[in-house]
């Protein structure tokens, strides 16, 4: 199995592995920092210690590359497809009048409300702990934002990639994906990305970053069945 194709698991049993709640056969990150889980396949014993650490109205998300099996006990709230998209060659930076700076648990709650906002994917308050975040700030305000999320040996995810509605139109997106990126390559690893397939926008913009697509991705939101 190739780790992109399970990247919650690959991330949980290797470079996230602190942040990990579970055991063998299925981990969930800690709730705090994010709503991800996976089984480690979709054998019967594995879709079952999955569903022991979903609880009622504590939804969790699976996202992985294999057709998604809904383990008994759970219900899926939402079903979609997204892309699985992988940088093709070395990112650059790209100079700007703002320069991106370095975000951390200072600034947590402005990280989470501009997430809020602009829904980029399952972000929390302690979700920048999953990887490095940096922000593009204008007038003293988070203008936008990216970061690092699934991690494990020679890959990194760019994630959290948002812009406040007031700052759209002045390509800081662009920007700051660009500066995650040249940062996970500068350190030896890939960047890989996901984004939802109907969003041919951003797809358009990673594409036109140097990212690739790999592979459709399956998508679930569960939640476990009351009674």
């Amino acid at each position: 199995m190739e780790p992109l194709d399970r990247p919650v698991w690959s991330s949980l049993t290797s470079l996230h592995a602190d942040l990990a709640l579970g055991d063998a056969l299925a981990k969930r990150y800690r709730p705090e920092i994010n709503r991800f889980a996976s089984a480690r396949d979709d054998g019967d014993a594995a879709l079952a210690a999955l569903a022991r650490m979903v609880q009622p109205a504590q939804p969790v998300f699976v996202l992985q590359v294999p057709e998604i099996c809904i383990p008994s006990g759970l219900v899926a709230s939402k079903l979609a497809k997204g892309v699985q998209m992988v940088a093709t060659g070395r990112i650059t930076p790209e100079a700007g009048p703002d320069e991106p700076v370095p975000l951390g648990d200072a600034d947590a709650e402005e990280m989470l409300a501009l997430a809020t906002l602009t829904e980029p994917g399952p972000f929390l308050r302690e979700t920048h702990r999953m990887g490095r975040f940096v922000g593009i700030r204008i007038d003293g305000r988070l203008a936008a934002m990216a970061g690092e999320r699934f991690r494990f040996p020679g890959c990194t995810e760019l994630s959290g990639v948002c812009t406040h509605p007031d700052f759209r139109g002045r390509g800081l997106a662009r920007r700051l994906s660009r500066h995650v990126a040249a940062g996970i390559a500068a350190r030896g690893d890939w960047a890989f990305l996901h984004a939802w397939k109907t969003n041919a926008a951003a797809i358009r913009l990673y594409e036109s970053l140097g990212f690739r697509l790999r592979c459709e991705v399956n998508v679930a939101v569960l939640d476990a069945i009351p009674g």
